[in-house]
C-alpha cells in the first residue's frame, strides 16, 4: 500500500522526471504519482503514436496500477505529430489534472516537448510545404543535417542528425518563418520541479541492451510487420526512427537479424548521448540517482509551493 497522498498545492505546478532512454523514467514517474496523488503526462515523441507500443516502451495498462496516463496513442502513424499539437494537449491535460485536486507528472526524453511546455515556448504552426519537401526528401541525412546547420545552428546542436523527418520539418519551419529558432517566448505559465535520472555510461549500455533484448522477445518485430501491413509505408517508418527503422530494414531483408540489433544497440546509446547532452543543458534541473532523492526534492518543492 502506498503512503496518503500529500496536500496539492494551490498553484498550478508540474513535476518533470526526464533522462535518457532506458534510465528507468516511468518507474519512477508511477512510483511519484502513487505516492503523491499525481497523474502521469507522456512526453515522448514516438509514444503519440497508435500501435507503437513495444518499441517505445509505452506502459501497459497493467503495468499503470490504475495512475491516469495521458498523450499515450493521440495520432495516427501514418501522419506527422510535432511539438505544437503535442504542448496544446499537454496544456490541456495539466489544467484538466489540477483541476480533479491531482499533481501533473510529466514523464519523457524528448527534451523540446518539456522545454516547451516549462518554458512555456509557442513554436510557430508551421504548414506543410509539400513542395519543399519533395526537394527534401531526395537529399542524404547528412546534406540535410548541414542545411540546418547553416539555416539553425542551434537547432541542429539539439536534433537527431540521422532522423530525415525531423531534419525536414526543421528545415521547413525555417522556411517559413525566416528566422533561426522560430519560437516566441512567453512567461512560465507553471511552477515547476525538474527531476533528472542521472545513470553511468556504463549502466547505461547494459540497461539499453538488456531492454532492446527483452523487446525483441516481447515481439517488437511483429509489431513493426503489423504497422506495416495496417498502412504504415517503409518510408515512414524509416522517418520514425530507431527501433522502426532498422526493424523495417530487417523485415524488408536488407539487414540481418544480428547486424540490426548491434545497430540498434549502438545507435539507442548515441541516441540517449544526445538527450544527455540535451538536458545537461536544461536550467534547473535536480539530478538524482535513487527514488529516495527524489521524493525528498519533491516534498521540498511541494512545501515551497503551497
Amino acid at each position: 500500500m502506498s503512503s496518503p497522498p500529500s496536500k496539492i498545492p494551490k498553484k498550478l505546478v508540474i513535476i518533470v522526471v526526464l533522462g535518457p532512454t532506458a534510465s528507468g523514467k516511468s518507474d519512477l514517474a508511477m512510483h511519484l504519482a502513487q505516492k503523491y496523488n499525481g497523474e502521469v503526462i507522456s512526453a515522448d515523441s514516438r509514444q503519440v503514436y497508435r500501435g507503437m507500443d513495444i518499441g517505445t516502451g509505452k506502459v501497459t495498462k497493467k503495468e499503470m496500477g490504475g495512475i491516469p496516463h495521458h498523450l499515450l496513442d493521440v495520432a495516427s502513424p501514418r501522419k506527422n505529430f510535432d511539438v505544437v499539437q503535442w504542448k496544446k494537449k499537454a496544456d490541456k491535460a495539466v489544467r484538466n489534472i489540477t483541476k480533479r485536486g491531482k499533481l501533473p507528472i510529466v514523464c519523457g526524453g524528448t527534451g523540446l516537448y518539456i522545454k516547451a511546455l516549462v518554458e512555456n515556448i509557442e513554436y510557430p504552426d508551421a504548414p506543410q510545404n509539400w513542395k519543399l519537401r519533395k526537394v527534401l526528401e531526395k537529399k542524404t541525412t547528412k546534406q540535410l543535417f548541414a542545411m540546418l546547420k547553416k539555416l539553425d545552428p542551434a537547432r541542429a546542436k539539439t536534433i537527431d542528425p540521422h532522423n530525415p523527418r525531423r531534419l525536414i520539418r526543421a528545415i521547413e519551419i525555417v522556411k517559413h518563418t525566416g528566422k533561426a529558432v522560430p519560437k516566441k517566448n512567453i512567461t512560465p505559465q507553471y511552477d515547476a520541479l525538474l527531476l533528472g535520472i542521472t545513470k553511468t555510461d556504463a549502466e547505461l549500455k547494459k540497461r539499453i541492451r538488456a531492454r532492446l533484448l527483452a523487446r525483441i522477445k516481447k515481439g517488437m518485430i511483429a509489431e513493426v510487420k503489423k504497422l506495416h501491413d495496417h498502412g504504415v509505408s517503409w518510408k515512414r517508418m524509416e522517418e520514425l526512427g530507431l527501433e522502426y527503422k532498422y526493424i523495417a530494414l530487417f523485415l524488408q531483408k536488407k539487414m540481418d537479424k544480428k547486424t540490426m540489433i548491434e545497430t540498434l544497440e549502438t545507435k539507442i546509446g548515441q541516441y540517449a548521448k544526445r538527450q544527455m547532452t540535451w538536458f545537461r543543458a536544461t536550467p534547473h534541473v535536480q539530478w538524482i540517482t535513487s527514488e529516495k532523492k527524489a521524493k525528498t526534492a519533491l516534498r521540498a518543492f511541494l512545501r515551497a509551493t503551497q
